[in-house]
């Protein structure tokens, strides 16, 4: 075997740096620079593909895998995860208006969105005097060409920058780029609270607009008054994939990162399991204390963001030895938090029959081969 000990590896013209493959390896190319999650949009545990209509004011709405889809105008949209992409990419996060406003209000906006853990900007040293640089790109396609805010701000929004991004060309895939001087004041939580959210406005109200390229403590400036009004239009489409958000001051090749690494980053913050056929599809299992309910646990795939997750669900069954009871359940949190943030303790409340028994073992699941059937847990920001 032969070894190759050098202390640097310079281009041909005597420089610091050479290339492999035609990337520049730096400390801003290596695994994980990347501080979005599910930047190509192939992750959507939350609709599997199908569209969330009616997006409507004061709603908002998960379309793919931690990126949401926040409408506060008189306006309504449409959204989900989409096969139109640019090269190098198989998915998007798109959008369409269904049903126009081409006159929002001063305090109303329209926005795709993602919120980022504190835990994962805390090396960005933001709020000091070492803040970094950051810089954000994507590729985007829109029916309106014109002017969008694109930008982040902390958790309550005291903090803002953005800057304005033209789409030159309508209906073309475009990249985009914006960098962003690292802050050396404001509040940026390092822990699992909301560190910072990267934000594209599609439509932004005058309370809301100010200078670009600055950082202002104004709430929620996200915009300028250059800001094309996308909600206005009806019909109007965008489609945004390959945002990456990562330091420095340039933008480098996107980070695509293995799916099952991808899904079970975005599994720290929401977990679903869906019906898929057969008579008996075990989810967990519990043990009866009372006539009609049992305590029991459900494992989590990852470990969650926090043990307080939230949790919904349609259409659980208990298998009571050879008997299925189908009657109406109610499935939920027992008020615990979650073990080591991967084990949640439930209770389930059987309202039919037959009657449970004390320290009877039971099983949960479905019994249904509908998606419709589910369980999640929610963690997001």
């Amino acid at each position: 075997m032969s070894t190759i000990a050098v202390n640097a590896i310079t281009d041909a013209n005597g420089g610091n740096t050479t290339s492999i493959n035609n990337t520049t390896p730096n400390v801003n190319n290596v695994v994980g620079k990347n501080l979005i999650i599910n930047g190509a949009m192939r992750i959507d545990q939350h609709n599997a593909g199908s569209a969330v209509t009616g997006i409507t004011i004061s709603t908002s709405a998960f379309i793919v895998d931690r990126f949401k889809m926040v409408n506060q105008t008189d306006g309504q949209v449409t959204a989900q995860q989409s096969t139109t992409a640019p090269d190098g990419f198989t998915n998007s996060f798109y959008a369409t208006v269904t049903t126009p406003d081409s006159s929002i209000g001063s305090t109303q906006y329209t926005q795709i969105s993602q919120r980022i853990e504190g835990n994962n900007i805390s090396h960005l040293g933001w709020g000091t005097s070492n803040a970094k640089t950051i810089t954000v790109s994507f590729w985007v396609r829109s029916s309106l060409t014109g002017t969008y805010g694109v930008g982040v701000y902390n958790y309550n929004g005291s903090y803002c920058y953005f800057s304005d991004v033209t789409i030159n060309a309508a209906d073309t895939w475009e990249k985009k780029t914006v960098t962003i001087t690292g802050p050396t004041s404001g509040t940026w939580y390092t822990d699992n609270l909301l560190g910072l959210e990267f934000h594209i406005s599609l439509g932004t109200g005058s309370s809301y607009q100010g200078t670009a390229d600055a950082w202002t403590t104004s709430s929620f400036i996200v915009a300028s008054s250059n800001q094309a009004n996308w909600i206005g239009t009806s019909g109007a489409t965008f489609y945004i994939t390959g945002v990456q958000l990562e330091v420095g001051e340039s933008a480098t090749e996107f980070e695509h990162r293995p799916y099952s690494t991808e899904l079970s980053m975005c599994q720290r913050y929401y977990q679903i399991v869906r019906a898929h056929g057969g008579t008996r599809q075990l989810v967990g299992l519990g043990y009866g204390y009372d006539a009609d309910d049992i305590f029991g646990l459900y494992y989590l795939t990852v470990p969650l963001r926090t043990n307080q997750p939230t949790m919904s669900y349609n259409g659980v069954c208990l298998f009571l030895g050879s008997t299925v009871d189908t009657n109406t359940i109610v499935f939920g949190l027992n008020n615990y938090p979650a073990v080591n943030h991967t084990v949640i303790p439930i209770n389930v409340d059987n309202t039919g029959s037959p009657a449970i028994g004390s320290r009877d073992c039971i099983a949960y699941g479905f019994t249904s081969g509908t998606s419709a059937d589910y369980i999640d847990v929610d963690a997001e920001l």
